[in-house]
């Protein structure tokens, strides 16, 4: 494998999305394992869950479902729609 190859890897926006979302997967397992105790850090734990969620959304439909190539209308419609359901869901939960 040349460096090229190597370096090739991380310019594909496909492999960085994949290395974002299994990164914030990780992060979000985390942080529902590490609290168990105060009441504040269960809130806490779960707004961070919720929001990284909420990330890993917006990736999936930015690169894989190709929302980058889509019409202005229809991405700004979709980063609406995620950030309107994560306040919705951090209401209702947190």
């Amino acid at each position: 494998m040349t460096r090229s190859d190597k370096t090739g890897f991380l310019r594909d926006g496909a492999n960085l999305a994949w290395l974002a979302l299994v990164g914030s997967t990780l992060f979000g397992w985390w942080l529902g394992h590490t609290v168990h105790s105060a009441e504040g850090a269960v809130r806490l734990a779960t707004a961070g869950v919720l929001v990284t969620a909420c990330v890993k959304t917006w990736i999936v439909g930015f690169q894989f479902m190709e929302l980058r190539h889509a019409p202005w209308w229809l991405r700004h419609s979709f980063d609406a729609w995620v950030v309107a359901l994560c306040a919705v869901l951090l209401f209702l939960c947190v």
